[in-house]
Order: structure tokens, then sequence, then C-alpha cells
């Protein structure tokens, strides 16, 4: 632990809210490094060297002052300690029958003070080594050996089943995020999370095998000053342990491209609603899949306005029922046949045909 300028400088401004006199706080060198008289600061303090040297109080006279050439005031200089060592000195000006009485108030607040920071300071290593570690690990970071090792630290069980939540926020700032991230962290500070996106982070769902998951229930990571329409959680496939966790969060990450692709208004969504487009993602990045909806290239051409795309896309998310897609897109069904008609003719596909039929499928799941 070393004394730093803004720690040094919390020092001072709780002292002298409770004590009359000037403060300053040296270093483990007997600089001072922070002062009620900012005249004094970067000085050498003999005083707080003193101190430092024999681990001790020091008492400072108007007569040794003077000897001292003024490097060090009337006052009382006191070690400050932390982990039995000594990492700088407090020191009260004033005259000594006066100060003497402070002495031990103000050590023990500057040491409260250096004990309290070094508490955040370590809270705040673990918070980001384990962000690091939930990172490494849902992105195939980390070999067998580490995860065990880093899952123990940090007291995930490896033999447990998990599911990754993606949680977005739809009006991404600076404030929201931090919001629900201090939410989490003072309401479920177990729950092991990270950051993946300026508008996204990910929770490592523990799932007890006793307990039926109920994604209603999620809600409760979220802070209730944030509206319905603020955030989408999406749920991954549940996975038997930590190490699969990569396709748990590869699930959930091709969940929500898909509810995105779709402008679906859906809150909570869940991988199992959606486990073939979501499956189907990276194929469709393929040189095969590329090559199954290619057929699917002149209709893109001729669809400037994007009508028979949406028609495709919405016959398909409606089970191919002509009603309901109908209802859907608010047309007639007459208007529908008409639509997939043009569609079969500039293709040269037939929704008949199970294999033609598949790849208008894959071609609504490309379509945007």
């Amino acid at each position: 632990m070393k004394l730093n300028q803004a720690i040094a400088q919390k020092i001072v401004q709780r002292a002298m809210q409770i004590i009359p006199n000037s403060v300053n706080v040296m270093n483990d060198e007997g600089i001072i490094i922070a002062s009620g008289d900012p005249s004094r600061l970067n000085q050498r303090h003999i005083g707080a060297i003193m101190a430092l040297r024999h681990n001790k109080l020091i008492e400072i006279t108007d007569e040794l002052a003077q000897q001292w050439n003024y490097e060090a005031r009337a006052g009382i200089n006191v070690p400050i300690m932390y982990g039995g060592q000594n990492i700088g000195v407090v020191g009260v000006s004033g005259e000594l029958e006066s100060v003497r009485q402070y002495a031990e108030l103000v050590k023990m607040a500057a040491e409260l003070i250096v004990e309290q920071v070094a508490v955040l300071e370590k809270e705040r290593w673990e918070r980001r080594y384990k962000e690091e570690f939930v990172l490494q690990l849902v992105k195939q970071g980390l070999d067998t050996s580490q995860i065990g090792q880093q899952a123990v630290f940090f007291g995930l069980k490896i033999l447990k089943s998990y599911v990754v939540v993606i949680i977005k926020l739809m009006r991404a700032t600076q404030d929201n995020l931090h919001q629900l991230l201090a939410h989490l962290e003072q309401n479920h500070p177990s729950l092991a999370t990270a950051v993946i996106d300026l508008d996204k982070i990910i929770l490592l769902h523990p799932i007890e095998q006793h307990n039926e998951f109920k994604p209603k229930a999620l809600s409760r990571y979220l802070p209730n000053s944030m509206a319905n329409t603020d955030y989408r959680i999406v749920i991954g496939h549940k996975v038997a342990n930590l190490h699969e966790l990569p396709f748990s969060y590869q699930t959930a990450l091709h969940c929500l491209q898909y509810i995105e692709l779709i402008h679906s208004k859906k809150q909570t969504i869940s991988f199992d609603d959606f486990r073939v487009p979501a499956l189907l993602s990276d194929f469709l990045k393929s040189w095969q899949g590329k090559e199954m909806i290619s057929p699917l290239s002149s209709l893109w051409k001729q669809d400037e306005k994007g009508i028979l795309r949406k028609t495709l896309q919405q016959y398909f998310l409606s089970n191919c029922d002509l009603a309901q897609t109908s209802e859907k897109l608010f047309i007639h069904p007459n208007t529908l046949r008409y639509r997939l008609d043009k569609i079969e003719h500039i293709t040269s596909l037939s929704f008949n045909k199970i294999e033609d039929k598949f790849t208008l499928y894959l071609g609504s799941l490309s379509a945007n």
C-alpha cells in the first residue's frame, strides 16, 4: 500500500473537519504530499523522516523547528501504519500543549481512511479480475486448468448448470450502464458478470437442478428505475458446467442478433424459442450457406423497397399460415398470394418443394 496524493488529501480534509489545526501528510520518504497549507507541498519534512526512522511519535517545539531551519514546524508527527508497516506520516501543526490531545485521533482517522481505500481497491481489483475471467471463459480463452483454478478463486462451482444471460440496454448511456452495474454489485455481488459492449453485459446465471429456471425472475437484476422499454434480456442455452459456457454465450448472442434482425419487440427472449434460426446464424455466413441462398440474389436485386423480403420473413415467422401472415402485414390474403407467387417466379423456387422451401426459409433469416 502506497500513500498517494488523493489518499493524503482525503486524510487532510477529514482531519481538518475534526480539529482546528493545519494538517500535513508525508509519504514514506518524508515529502509533504498533502497539506492544509498548500505552500508546503513537495517540501522535505524532517520531523516526518525522524518519525519514520524511529517508528514513533515525534514532537517538535518552536526551538527545535528553528534549529532545523524550519524544515518542520512546531507540532506532532505520527507514523501511519498499514499491514504492520509505516507507509507515511501525518502531522498536526501548532503549540504542543494544544495539539498533543489530537495525536491518536488524527492517527486513527488517517489509518481508517487508508484501510477503507485499501478495501475498496481490493474489491475493485477483484471485480476487474473476475470480469476478465468471465470474458476469457465465454470466449474460450482459458484452458481446463486455468478454468479450474480461477473458478475456485471466485467461488464458482465447475460441475454446476449455468446459463449465459445477455442484458442489452436499448437506450445505452454511460449513466445507464453504470446504474445497472452498481445495482448488480450492491444487490447481487456473488453473480459473475462482464461488460461485453457499451450497451451489453452478460451474467453467468447458476441453475439449481431442483428449481425450475424462471426467465421472469431475471427482472430482479435490473434497477427499479429502469423502464420496460430500456432493456432486453436474452437467455442462452442451459449447459451442464463452466467448460460449456462458450456454447451458452454463442446461443444467446446469435439469438439476440436474430431478434434484432426481425425487429421483434419481445422483452425477454430465450434461445429455446428461437433455436433453429439462432443455430443457423453461423451457417449462413459460411460459403455453404451463401451458396444455399444464392438463388435469392435476383429477388434482393429486384425488391428495391424490401416489400418481398418483409413478406417472406413474416410468412415464415407466422409458420406459413396465410391468414396470420396477412394479418401481421395488414394486407388482403389475395395480395399475400400474389407476393408469394412473385417470389417463386423471380427465384424459380417453389413453396411446395421441401428443398426449395428450406432455401427460401434460409433466405428469410438472412433478410435485413
